[in-house]
């Protein structure tokens, strides 16, 4: 009996330890299942991460474009005055996203007309004008004024050509056709459709003059074969055909006499005397004076020159008309002006003079004055001080793409250079 107890005893004590030791085994297997998933979840959120920096990577350059794509959509343009139906006129302006034409394009649409640029990009930048593309009152033509245009204007600035010495000279008989077939052409658009058209002329068509200063009754002193004559003799010729179509068809012509300007969206590398020495004084370049420095130039900022166009286009003054600055400077006392306003170490080098070079440039603005109620108010230090500012800016922009402008040398006779 003792011994069935004990056997009975032993029994319960196993199967107590064995279901403790089952319980036990369960927990370890709980316990590393357990560990297991944990483990396997920690990998694949790590893998999931890397992936979504994957994604991000290949995603973040894509959003930057919709972003951009957004923005050009909701293109925000300079303020636009809102004009009526009658004082809201169709202006086309020939020559429009160049240095002068673009900032005209800029006062004329914010004035509130429709303007139309055409334009043949030889000297002109679609980058001067790409503001106002998308907008209801501007529009932008591809187009080379040699051939003809059709389009319904009441208004025509003509202000296409090349205007510095080595853009003119460049292409001699192309410079003479814009300024002749050219202006031809717009004259006979002003006939058909009834509007005015306002030519951009030069001082040049004073060639070297031997009076001082010039007013609009000095004929000129030009050399008819010289290198700058396809320029010279253009724009005199092209003034010639403007009264022509106003004696014989009727038509409304104001000409302008436009003398030395400068400012932002020049050419640096144009190889005008502002250009050439700012971005040689920027670069620690020599400023390069050809001949003894002694010419004068008398300089005016764009902004003004652009009133000055418009008040003349909206006149009655249909003979010609200076627009320039009457403050005489010499090209040396320039050059050390601008030295010191771009705080430049450069030196001063002499070179030739140029063939053809004008001695002496100041104009006599005593009719606009009277006649438009317009004279230049940007003083010459101020101009200058924006103009460097944009080239700066320019150089920067630049420099990125390795590509660093130089300045285009004049036609010069032959000699050795002097420094100063």
């Amino acid at each position: 009996m003792m011994k069935k107890r004990v056997i009975w005893l032993i029994s319960g004590i196993n199967r107590r330890m064995m279901k403790l030791l089952i319980a036990l085994a369960l927990i370890a297997y709980i316990a590393s299942v357990w560990g297991t998933y944990t483990s396997m979840r920690t990998i694949q959120e790590n893998g999931e991460l890397q992936i979504e920096r994957k994604i991000e990577e290949v995603i973040a350059p894509l959003r930057e474009k919709i972003r951009d794509l957004e923005v050009s959509f909701t293109q925000k343009y300079p303020p636009v005055k809102f004009l009526s139906e009658k004082d809201r006129k169709r202006i086309l302006l020939t020559g429009g996203a160049g240095f002068v034409g673009s900032h005209l394009a800029d006062k004329l649409m914010m004035d509130g007309h429709e303007v139309t640029v055409v334009d043949n990009f030889f000297t002109g930048r679609k980058r001067n004008v790409e503001h106002w593309i998308g907008h209801e009152n501007f529009e932008l033509i591809n187009h080379d004024v040699v051939e003809p245009l059709y389009i319904e204007v009441d208004q025509i600035y003509h202000l296409a050509s090349p205007a510095s010495p080595p853009n003119y000279m460049y292409n001699p008989i192309k410079t003479l056709k814009t300024n002749t077939i050219g202006t031809l052409n717009m004259l006979g658009l002003a006939k058909r459709v009834g509007a005015r058209l306002l030519l951009a002329s030069t001082s040049e068509v004073y060639g070297d003059p031997e009076v001082h200063p010039q007013s609009e009754e000095y004929w000129g002193h030009v050399n008819p074969i010289g290198p700058r004559a396809c320029y010279d003799e253009g724009k005199r010729v092209a003034e010639t055909m403007c009264y022509a179509y106003m004696k014989q068809e009727g038509v409304e012509v104001r000409v302008a006499r436009i003398f030395n300007t400068f400012g932002s969206r020049m050419h640096m590398n144009d190889g005008r005397v502002v250009s050439n020495f700012i971005l040689q004084a920027l670069q620690g370049e020599p400023l390069t004076v050809y001949g003894s420095g002694s010419q004068t130039r008398a300089f005016q900022y764009v902004s003004d020159l652009v009133n000055g166009l418009v008040s003349l286009m909206n006149s009655n003054v249909s003979s010609p008309v200076n627009l320039g600055n009457p403050e005489e400077h010499t090209i040396l006392e320039f050059a050390r002006l601008i030295k010191d306003l771009v705080g430049s170490r450069s030196q001063i080098q002499f070179l030739p003079e140029a063939q053809d070079d004008p001695q002496r440039r100041k104009p006599d603005i005593t009719k606009a004055k009277m006649m438009l109620g317009w004279e230049p108010v940007v003083p010459l230090e101020e101009g200058i001080n924006k103009t460097i500012h944009y080239f700066s800016k320019e150089l920067e922009y630049q420099a990125n793409n390795q590509y660093i402008p130089k300045p285009k040398q004049a036609r010069i006779k032959k000699g050795r250079p002097r420094h100063n």
